[in-house]
């Protein structure tokens, strides 16, 4: 049985990297273990899909800390290794390789895996997920030169994030998506067209309202066949059809899972030694008033933190709103903010939305409920935010007329 002074993180990435980081900060002097199941030392993904993709960073520029840093702050870190087990009555961990590691408060981070397309030629060469910096580099490496058909499955962020690189690589790019625009699920129908717009203006071929019924092809992928009876030609395929938790180390241990690890809003599960943040947290957000499970780098940033404040006892009261970014072509975008689908009355827009420098917010009951701005970096994202916080009623000639300060929006 661990000591009490024996903390491990299970899931190498941001969330877990920045939880050591900060059980240092915070002065915990015990032992801190951080296993990986990836050779790599803890990453960053957003630039996998945008600078990195695309040869504009550096290898080096993406990891969490400097190679020497886990050593010097006396972080076990662990990589390459697969947690197979959890046994709580022991308090200990299962590698694979059949090492036992004790615990006294444990952490698990371990993230979210993309969701495979289980259709005939899935498994033909060419056929690309994107999650990991091997993955990414792959990816760059098929793309560069240009000159290929690329055909994307998959309009969300990581669908349409990869069909930009790819048209910056110059090649034909095809995303086909069965929803009725881009980016339903996290924008709604409004903004979702905004985004289809900006594909489109540079070349993109969308097939809306479009599934796929397999991959066609002798040994590689050479076609992506539809539902509407199609063969596109493809020399490469992009799958990006979302991502599920890694949750199944917390189900098999008996730990409450439900999309994703259960956890307060202390990212505590019902075992008080047991913590869940990043991707694999299905969180109870006290500003919304229901759990949210969020996908994105600033939870991951932010959540492992609080989680770790968390395992040393401190107060903590994760209620963040929801962040996510995205750079396609010439559009840079932040989004605050959170909505069930069909959970707003209206979405409103404030500046040029044509032009490209505007903010967007979705309204519920006259209230902000998440906003985004695109190229708006002068005001950003942190009036939408603090809107989102305040909860006054707004009024809408008011929050879409450019005019009058976010700060007055809330004034009677």
């Amino acid at each position: 049985m661990a000591t009490e002074q024996t903390f491990v993180i299970v899931g190498a990435g941001l969330a877990g990297a920045k939880a050591a980081q900060t059980l240092r900060e915070e002065g915990f002097e015990g032992g801190v273990t951080l296993i990986g199941a990836e050779p790599e030392r803890p990453y960053e993904r957003p630039p996998l899909s945008k600078g990195y993709l695309l040869g504009k960073e550096e290898r080096a520029a993406i990891h969490v800390h400097d190679e020497g840093w886990y050593r010097d702050n006396s972080v076990e870190l662990l990589p390459g290794q697969t947690v197979t087990g959890l046994d709580r009555g022991r308090h200990e961990v299962e590698l694979q390789d059949g090492r036992r590691i004790g615990y006294g408060k444990l952490l698990i981070a371990t993230g979210s895996s993309p969701r495979r397309l289980d259709v005939p030629g899935a498994d033909l060469e060419g056929v690309h997920y994107l999650r990991t910096v091997g993955d990414s580099e792959r990816l760059r490496e098929a793309l560069r030169g240009g000159d290929r058909s690329v055909v994307v499955v998959g309009a969300g962020w990581i669908g349409l994030e990869t069909a930009a690189a790819a048209r910056e690589y110059d090649c034909e790019v095809t995303v086909v998506e069965p929803r009725p625009v881009p980016l339903e699920a996290a924008l709604g129908p409004e903004m979702g067209a905004f985004f289809a717009g900006v594909h489109r203006r540079h070349g993109t071929d969308l097939r809306l309202g479009t599934g796929v019924t397999g991959f066609a092809g002798e040994g590689r992928v050479e076609a992506v066949v539809t539902d509407a009876g199609d063969e596109i030609r493809a020399d490469m395929v992009i799958v990006g059809v979302g991502v599920r938790p890694d949750d199944e180390l917390a189900r098999r241990a008996g730990l409450p899972v439900d999309n994703g690890i259960l956890v307060d809003e202390a990212l505590r599960t019902d075992d008080p030694d047991v913590y869940a943040a990043g991707d694999v947290a299905n969180a109870f957000n006290p500003l919304y008033g229901e759990r949210i499970r969020v996908e994105h780098w600033a939870n991951a940033l932010n959540g492992g933190p609080a989680a770790a404040r968390s395992m040393l006892g401190r107060e903590v009261v994760y209620d963040r709103a929801p962040y996510f970014f995205t750079d396609q072509y010439d559009v840079g975008m932040e989004f605050s903010g959170w909505f069930a689908p069909g959970g707003y009355d209206e979405v409103v827009v404030r500046g040029d939305l044509e032009g490209q420098g505007f903010h967007a917010f979705w309204l519920c009951g006259g209230r902000v409920v998440a906003g985004m701005h695109v190229n708006r970096w002068d005001e950003g994202i942190t009036p939408v935010q603090e809107l989102i916080r305040d909860g006054s009623p707004v009024d809408r000639a008011r929050l879409a007329d450019p005019s009058v300060p976010f700060p007055d929006l809330t004034k009677a």
